[in-house]
């Protein structure tokens, strides 16, 4: 049996007038966000909110956030092929209409701190400055062979002793910040 072919979408983020973008960005929900995921991620203003995947039923996972901002979304491992879901988003950040940043959001990307072969493939061919995933569940900010990487951990239920938190990221003048945040208190998450 042949796997089913990847479905991509391109997207655009122009940056604000300002200058500065703020994206939020949450996986694996598993149809159950953390209840106060919603409301702090609306206290942090975004400009669109990204999820990584594994979304469940969207209902309760992606109507809630898109009433905060616009909503980029792609397929996770248990997401249905029906939900007509892209695998992969490329998604470009431009600043009167240059590219500032190029991201690749996809579910499935790392293997620990490293970028899988088949992810490290995609994002040099599309030339991506930064790879978003989720599946793991596991925060983490790197670099792996010039390409940063960035899991914003899971908002859905406990795994194990993770953390419940989400991803901000944010693109301005003075560069690119990436950071998490606590679903439970609010608070700025940093591994111990």
């Amino acid at each position: 049996m042949r796997p089913a072919p990847v479905l991509e979408h391109f997207a655009e983020i122009p940056l604000p007038e300002s200058g500065a973008l703020r994206l939020g960005i949450v996986a694996d929900t598993h149809s159950a966000p953390h209840p106060r995921t919603a409301a702090l991620l609306a206290a942090w203003h975004p400009d669109a909110i990204l999820h990584a995947g594994d979304i469940g039923d969207p209902a309760t996972a992606l109507d809630p956030l898109a009433i905060v901002a616009p909503l980029h979304v792609v397929r996770g491992n248990i997401d249905g092929r029906g939900a007509n879901l892209p695998d992969v988003l490329v998604l470009d950040v431009t600043r009167e209409g240059d590219r500032a940043l190029r991201i690749l959001l996809m579910h499935i990307a790392v293997n620990g701190p490293r970028l899988r072969a088949d992810a490290l493939r995609l994002a040099r061919a599309r030339g991506a400055d930064l790879v978003i995933c989720g599946h793991s569940h596991v925060p983490f900010i790197g670099r792996d062979r010039g390409i940063g990487v960035f899991n914003p951990g899971s908002v859905g239920p406990r795994r194990f002793a993770l953390p419940i938190v989400f991803g901000t990221l944010e693109v301005s003048g003075g560069g690119v910040r990436l950071g998490h945040v606590d679903a439970q208190t609010g608070a700025p998450w940093q591994p111990m």
